[in-house]
């Protein structure tokens, strides 16, 4: 009896160390894989950078708002004065004589850090051009007016630019609490209402000067005016689509044709997916069939 329990308690805690050592080892790959999965990327993504780069002889930025993973775990991201602190200091570093491609992909944000960004694009001296492969809104429209030119995918939109007043998720148009004061007499409309009326009509007019110091100097004043009115008088809702088409008739310098390295470039920030995906299709270009 002595013997056998000898031979078998070792073997018994050889296991359990065997566990442990797999749990662990478990555990390293977990925190692992993502981060190499993740530096990977970046390498990817920073080599596509420099082949646009050499391409057209330019100076490329990225400001790609997607939710991204860290160790994991999912986070949003918008336009926020880290993004502005980053985006001045490339400009800073860029010849005054290199183009500047700024590739955009934003639901918009924080807007001095739009306002920051609009203005430096503006006074680069060389020639600065905006891709827009699928959407930039709200602030991302500000930072487009910026650009000289603007290349938006056939599909792609973009959005208004009336100011919006409150703390999430009690924000309300500028526009629209200015159409509610004017309706009401001032016996009406308590203090509160009366403030934030005040707010509204120094933001829509701050607004509307600021999109006149980004444009003003790349179209006439009674253009850019209309322009500035139309994108803060709250004719639409704050996510409204503005299409390629709108934005030609509105005055925005907007043309087609996207390069393709772009589009690669938009492909290695890939949306994170948690479970089965809504979108799935056989990930090759088809050839046009010849018509019979």
């Amino acid at each position: 009896m002595l013997i056998f329990l000898q031979q078998t308690e070792p073997r018994k805690y050889d296991i359990l160390g065997l566990l442990s050592y797999l749990f662990w080892i478990i555990m390293i790959l977990f925190l692992v894989i993502p981060y190499i999965k993740q530096k990977k990327l970046n390498t990817d993504r920073f080599r596509q950078i420099r082949k646009i780069e050499r391409n057209r002889g330019s100076r490329v930025i990225t400001m790609i708002h997607r939710q991204e993973r860290l160790l994991g775990l999912p986070f949003f991201k918008y336009i926020d004065i880290q993004d502005s602190e980053q985006v001045l200091r490339a400009i800073r570093m860029t010849p005054t004589d290199m183009p500047i491609d700024f590739i955009i992909h934003t639901p918009g944000g924080l807007q001095l850090a739009s306002e920051q960004i609009a203005l430096a694009l503006s006074n680069h001296d060389a020639k600065v051009s905006i891709f827009i492969p699928h959407y930039s809104m709200s602030g991302g429209t500000l930072l487009s007016l910026g650009a000289d030119e603007i290349y938006m995918d056939e599909n792609a939109v973009i959005g208004p630019l009336d100011p919006q007043l409150g703390q999430f998720p009690a924000v309300y148009p500028a526009s629209s609490i200015l159409k509610v004061v004017k309706k009401k007499k001032m016996d009406e409309i308590d203090d509160r209402t009366l403030i934030l009326a005040d707010v509204a009509t120094k933001a829509v007019k701050q607004m509307r000067k600021r999109i006149l110091e980004i444009i003003g100097n790349r179209m006439d004043l009674k253009n850019a005016k209309e322009l500035a009115n139309t994108l803060t008088s709250g004719k639409w809702t704050h996510d409204y689509p503005i299409t390629f088409k709108e934005a030609k008739e509105l005055g925005f310098n907007v043309r087609k044709n996207i390069p393709k390295d772009i589009y690669k470039l938009m492909d290695l920030y890939p949306q994170p997916s948690l479970g089965r995906p809504s979108v799935q299709y056989i990930p090759i270009p088809y050839p046009r069939e010849r018509k019979r």
